[in-house]
């Protein structure tokens, strides 16, 4: 029963310890309004009502709908890291 314990210990120090290192990076990189934009153009995409920019097609991929969230988010000001640049 002691080897039980003390291998009870062992993995509650761990997960301890991984706690208090994942504390540290509690910054958030995308605010809670650029989520809400986000879900809505989902929701847009679900819907069949949104439309990809210039050419005004509609937009299928998941993907597609998150950028245009994203940017959306950007314009209007919300916590959103910089677009990746090819």
């Amino acid at each position: 029963m002691a080897t039980t314990k003390k291998a009870a210990k062992k993995t509650s120090a761990k997960k301890a310890a991984a706690k208090k290192s994942s504390a540290k990076k509690s910054t958030r990189k995308y605010s809670p309004a650029a989520g809400k934009q986000v879900e809505t153009e989902l929701h847009e995409m679900k819907l069949g009502k949104l439309k990809s920019g210039r050419s005004g097609k509609k937009v299928t991929s998941r993907k597609q709908a998150i950028a245009i969230g994203l940017s959306e988010a950007r314009k209007k000001g919300a916590k959103v890291p910089k677009a990746a640049s090819k």
